[in-house]
């Protein structure tokens, strides 16, 4: 009989929680649903006369936003509510919330603390406020509620507009939404580093990009891994600063035909130390063909370029690609493959041999190396002909490496460094013509030649070094750049040993010096210089076979 009557009353306080719900707001069972527990009632159908309005549309990771709930009358009261941050794009409960009106109180959602606002009595209210604090990490935020007018009657859905994060974020990357980085895992707020991130909605998908340029950041999707045929979006800038999102179609190796259609809305876009950022919202699915596919996994391509002053884009001079496809809702992340192509890497290497081991060591024979490789070989002296056959190989491996990469991407575009490699190959290719025409060595002109010989090796040298600078960074995904201040290296090291060459051929020449002792040093200053110019090469080749 206690039995009876112990189940009777857990029945009976069962009832009464089911009948009267929860007036003093403890609903954390509800965070997820956000449905109150009122027995087979169920939402409204009608639309709200309730709203959520915000102090900010744009936030900050710490920075603080006002919500109010209210109704669109002002004068509309309610008895209940149950108030989240949602990310846009996912489900997850983002920030936390603090609130001093006597009518709400934060509650703990699972393991998270101040996740959510909710009523503490169930006097009629007629609004209601709170602050939220912006986590690190988040991307668009909307707020939710659930607002009860009685106890059958309330409204789920209930949404702020859209809360656009102002810093691009790698912290939620693989539970939140799809990265794709270079180098692996890096964050955008590192200078250096080229981001895109995704995440589903239900009707498009929100869309980051980040990373350092001149011009513009483009995400692709694709079916492979060529681009074509494929849905694309662009952040450019233009000349004045103007930052704008387009969406387009890729049909070839041509600059992708832009939509007039554009589905990209929400758009917060900055340009600052040479880092582009954009993120943005669609309102419609990928598109390959342009035709809508229900294939939820592609290929991602994400790149950079130089664009014209009008934000047109040109050729783009780095590429990433998703090293399988990807399905945009799952938030996996996957590895990538470079699209930096092996005739582009081996264009490098020809061109670091050329100019760091080739080109340097036949510069110093023929200045320094005189005594130390005297002896003649086939009527000429030996510095001159490991002078001329080095030069002359430093030509035919710059030829190469031009052609190469010139074939390999069919046109001039891709900055400053195109245009010094150019201008090498050219004047390269005729110090050996001008050479062969000099004249004899007591002729009165050849001190012209040797002056114009000189200046012209010279300025080679340094155009040829500043061009190897900036192919060095653009080949160099490591996230420190480590490439181009090994560069820096080298060049100190190279311009340290000319000054010491010099100064010790000068006082060689202004006094009587032991012809023997020339030689010892000569050949001693030749293996340093080699052995470190090798050690400088060796490095930056493991560098560009790392890329």
């Amino acid at each position: 009989m206690d039995h009876c009557i112990t189940l009777l009353m857990c029945l009976a306080a069962r009832g009464l929680v089911t009948v009267f719900g929860y007036p003093n707001g403890q609903i954390s069972a509800s965070c997820d649903n956000m449905l109150p527990v009122h027995g087979n009632n169920g939402p409204q159908s009608s639309v709200s006369s309730y709203i959520i309005t915000v102090s900010n549309k744009t936030f900050s990771p710490g920075d603080v936003i006002t919500v109010t709930i209210t109704s669109t009358s002002g004068i509309d009261t309610f008895k209940g509510f149950l108030l989240e941050a949602r990310s846009v794009g996912g489900n997850w409960i983002n920030g936390k919330f603090t609130t001093t009106d006597s009518n709400a109180q934060i509650l703990t959602c699972g393991t998270q603390p101040n996740a959510a606002v909710s009523h503490t009595n169930n006097n009629l209210k007629t609004s209601i406020t709170a602050s939220w604090t912006a986590p690190q990490g988040a991307g668009p935020v909307l707020f939710r509620a659930t607002v009860l007018n009685t106890y059958s009657t309330f409204w789920t859905g209930v949404q702020s507009d859209i809360i656009e994060a102002l810093q691009i974020s790698s912290t939620t990357c693989g539970s939140q939404k799809f990265c794709l980085t270079s180098p692996t895992s890096c964050s955008p707020t590192n200078s250096s580093c080229l981001f895109m991130s995704s995440a589903p909605t239900s009707s498009g998908y929100v869309f980051e990009m980040s990373g350092p340029t001149t011009g513009y950041v483009a995400i692709g999707f694709s079916d492979d891994t060529t681009m074509a045929n494929d849905d694309v979006y662009i952040c450019t800038k233009n000349s004045s600063g103007y930052i704008q999102v387009q969406r387009g179609y890729t049909t070839g190796t041509v600059a992708p035909t832009i939509s007039s259609n554009n589905s990209a809305g929400s758009i917060v876009s900055s340009y600052n130390n040479g880092v582009l950022q954009c993120s943005f919202i669609t309102t419609s699915g990928i598109s390959i063909q342009q035709q809508s596919t229900s294939n939820p996994s592609y290929y991602v391509f994400l790149v950079s370029g130089p664009s014209n002053p009008d934000g047109s884009i040109l050729k783009h001079t780095k590429t990433l690609i998703s090293s399988s496809k990807v399905d945009l809702s799952s938030f996996l992340t996957t590895g990538a493959q470079s699209g930096r192509s092996k005739v582009i890497l081996a264009h490098g290497s020809l061109m670091l041999v050329a100019w760091m081991t080739t080109g340097g060591i036949g510069m110093i024979m023929a200045r320094y190396m005189k005594s130390a490789a005297a002896k003649p070989v086939l009527g000429k002296a030996v510095w001159f002909q490991a002078h001329f056959s080095l030069m002359i190989l430093t030509v035919i491996l710059t030829i190469i490496a031009f052609i190469m990469v010139f074939v390999n991407a069919g046109d001039w575009s891709g900055g400053a460094h195109p245009v010094l490699g150019c201008i090498v190959m050219i004047l390269s290719f005729f110090q050996p013509i001008v050479a062969f025409f000099r004249p004899e060595p007591k002729s009165e002109k050849r001190f012209i030649f040797n002056w114009g010989h000189s200046i012209n090796a010279l300025v080679i040298k340094i155009l040829a070094v500043a061009a190897i600078f900036l192919g060095l960074t653009i080949v160099d995904s490591s996230s420190n750049q480590w490439m181009p201040k090994v560069m820096g290296g080298f060049f100190a090291w190279e311009v340290l040993f000319y000054i010491i060459l010099e100064t010790n051929m000068r006082l060689n020449a202004s006094k009587e010096t032991d012809e023997d002792k020339k030689v010892h040093i000569e050949k001693g200053a030749l293996m340093i210089f080699v052995s470190g110019n090798l050690a400088f090469v060796i490095a930056l080749l493991v560098g560009i076979g790392q890329s």
